[in-house]
């Protein structure tokens, strides 16, 4: 009697453990880890085939399990600067481990993995994008001036833009797209806000991804651009959007908004407008109510 309570004590508490497994999501990645021997699998469809049966049986368990973007080079990385032997399993536990507070992540809940290795590559490029945002704010450094932190400056305006920028948009749902031009490439950043009728709701991870971008474009001058889409149900959409300056952002004319959005960004040809949409100018933002670093 004892030992069965004891096997139903652990399995209660195995239920309780969640678990992180690192995924090879495309074929170039896990033709990089076959170079390993203690690696087993040969074919990705193979691979992926068993991964999800996993996934399942976890789930029937009452386990939950999260997907992490698992990266053969920042990987074979990892190894090199701790002194791990990368072709183990201990190795890849521990960098899957890592992953796990400081990567892209997201949750299996039941659905398909083909359902869901969209989803997790998306969220590897979101990760990408405000890590490296954030690398570029903090090579700003201190004002020689002042000694001012430039990036942290740029980030506190960009915060305040962008409540600004809810503040004026009126009533419904935001899609907001913030893009500024690499190089190394055009860094992208998008936010959703739902309107559930007199309070919109935001997700923290998005706003501070958002933000940091917006920073980016406010501090380093590039090229960027800032677009809302506002979504009432029973009215057209109404899409309106600024150039992103170093002095702070210009208004876009309905003009320059049609253009922007009816050009395909490849061709430069021509597309024509989406119906029921109207492209509009911006409404005015007034003064950046806090203090602006002039040096």
């Amino acid at each position: 009697m004892t030992y069965t309570d004891h096997r139903t004590m652990r399995r209660a508490l195995n239920r309780e453990i969640v678990g992180t497994l690192g995924l090879l999501t495309d074929e170039h990645d896990f033709r990089a880890m076959r170079r390993y021997r203690s690696f087993v699998f040969d074919d990705h469809g193979t691979y992926l085939a068993h991964v999800e049966a996993v996934l399942r049986t976890r789930a029937l368990q009452g386990g939950r399990t999260t997907l992490a973007l698992f990266d053969p080079e920042e990987y074979a990385e990892f190894c090199a600067q701790r002194g791990l032997d990368p072709d183990s399993r201990a190795g890849r536990t521990r960098f899957t481990a890592e992953l796990a507070t400081t990567g892209a992540t997201v949750p299996y809940e039941g659905q398909p993995l083909t359902d869901l290795l969209p989803v997790l590559v998306d969220e590897g490029v979101r990760h990408a994008t405000w890590e490296y945002a954030t690398v570029l704010l903090a090579r700003l450094g201190a004002c020689p001036s002042c000694g001012e932190d430039l990036g942290r400056e740029a980030f506190a305006r960009a915060s305040r833009l962008l409540a600004r920028i809810l503040d004026t948009a009126g009533p419904g749902s935001l899609h907001l797209v913030c893009s500024v031009s690499g190089p190394p490439e055009t860094l992208v950043a998008v936010l959703h806000a739902t309107d559930d009728g007199g309070r919109r709701e935001l997700d923290d991870t998005e706003v501070l991804e958002f933000t940091t971008v917006l920073a980016a474009g406010l501090a380093t001058g590039k090229p960027g651009g800032l677009v809302v889409r506002i979504t009432v149900p029973g009215a057209p959409d109404r899409v309106h959007g600024w150039r992103l300056r170093a002095r702070g952002p210009e208004p876009l004319t309905a003009g320059e908004v049609f253009d922007a959005y009816c050009t395909d960004v490849e061709s430069g040809d021509p597309i024509p407008p989406e119906p029921n949409v109207d492209y509009c100018e911006p409404p005015e933002l007034g003064e950046d109510p806090g203090p602006i670093h002039r040096h």
